[in-house]
């Protein structure tokens, strides 16, 4: 028997888990996987840099579905991929994350199996189980409904499998395998320190912080990014800060008129650079949620600008510390970890840089027992 597996990528922090699973695939003999980019970060030039960064391969399929609203971005990709399923009859469809490529092609994937004679494609979803509680995010509405609809849900953290169980998952569907974002920041790392961002910034190791915002809860509206500015520029005056401008918060900038010339501000970095930037910096300021787990292994200081996290474990066991957008806590921590008081934290179970490892395993031996 052959399988053919379905590998969703759509927005780039999809890349770096997709790429270690994509090459494990390669490894079985009996699976063929095709590699599926939705477009939904829609940058060709910056998303390319990812894809040879990770030596990914081109994707089989781009179905460029580009910008739109929550809604209309989701739909369009359902048509799209919908048409994928039905050339290919996949037996497997992974996907990753929380991203609305995430919840689309899984809710594609179980609208196009209805009626069928046997019950395939199955659909994967990696990082399952996260959440953050805060139902005004996208992420915690796509996370939520693609755990509900996934045959195999893969759990990066406890806390993941205590959240689907309480959800009323059973525990026969959820396995607890790792963090797939490790297996690629591990097998990266040595090559990143040979990227020459630092002197092309012209900084100094652990002489400066990184920033990256871009949720809508912290940029959208003037007085909550103004505060954060504000508490941002009070640090500038102890340390240089570097920001990566994602595209919304530039935009958010220009609208309100709002002064960043005490940032150092750079434009969205490919993988390598970006890890070589992180793995180098005094401590790191962020909304992202990956962030928390890269500068948990990396053991950098990372100060999350949210009031939540759907990632708990890199606050319980990690580098992470939740400040909000209170301008005054984000000043507070931050001179905390300048005058070297400083959270150490320890590497979760399983972020060994053999998640991916285990999913295709166990994702394949089930194939095997419901296909054949």
């Amino acid at each position: 028997m052959h399988y053919k597996a379905i590998i969703v990528v759509g927005a780039r922090p999809n890349f770096m888990k997709v790429a270690p699973i994509f090459t494990q695939c390669k490894k079985f003999h009996d699976v063929t996987p095709f590699l599926v980019h939705t477009g939904q970060h829609y940058d060709k030039e910056l998303s390319k840099v990812f894809f040879d960064d990770l030596k990914l391969p081109k994707p089989d399929f781009y179905l460029g579905i580009g910008s739109g609203t929550h809604s209309e971005q989701s739909g369009q990709i359902m048509i799209e991929f919908e048409k994928i399923l039905g050339k290919l009859d996949p037996d497997i469809v992974i996907v990753v994350g929380d991203v609305n490529s995430t919840l689309a092609c899984a809710l594609a994937t179980a609208k196009f199996r209805c009626g069928k004679r046997k019950y395939s494609p199955v659909i994967a979803h990696i990082e399952a189980g996260l959440r953050s509680h805060d139902w005004r995010m996208p992420e915690e509405i796509n996370r939520r409904l693609t755990d509900a609809l996934a045959d195999l849900l893969f759990t990066t953290e406890p806390s993941g499998q205590e959240n689907l169980i309480e959800e009323g998952i059973s525990s026969d569907k959820i396995f607890h395998v790792g963090n797939v974002m490790i297996d690629s920041l591990l097998s990266h790392k040595e090559q990143a320190e040979k990227s020459r961002i630092l002197n092309k910034l012209k900084l100094r190791k652990n002489k400066y912080a990184v920033l990256t915002m871009h949720r809508p809860g912290n940029v959208d509206e003037r007085g909550d990014l103004a505060g954060i500015l504000a508490a941002l520029e009070e640090i500038s005056r102890a340390t240089e800060i570097v920001f990566p401008v994602h595209p919304r918060t530039k935009k958010m900038f220009d609208r309100y008129e709002l002064k960043t010339d005490f940032l150092k501000t750079t434009a969205s970095l490919g993988y390598l650079d970006f890890l070589k930037l992180l793995a180098n910096a005094n401590f790191v300021l962020t909304d992202s949620g990956g962030i928390q787990e890269e500068t948990t292994v990396l053991k950098v200081p990372c100060l999350t600008l949210r009031e939540n996290t759907e990632r708990p474990v890199t606050v319980s066991q990690g580098t992470n510390i939740i400040v909000g957008k209170d301008p005054d806590a984000i000043v507070e921590q931050a001179r905390k970890i300048l005058s070297g008081e400083r959270k150490q934290g320890q590497i979760p179970d399983f972020w060994d840089g053999k998640a991916a490892q285990r999913i295709c395993k166990i994702a394949f031996n089930y194939l095997k027992c419901i296909v054949d």
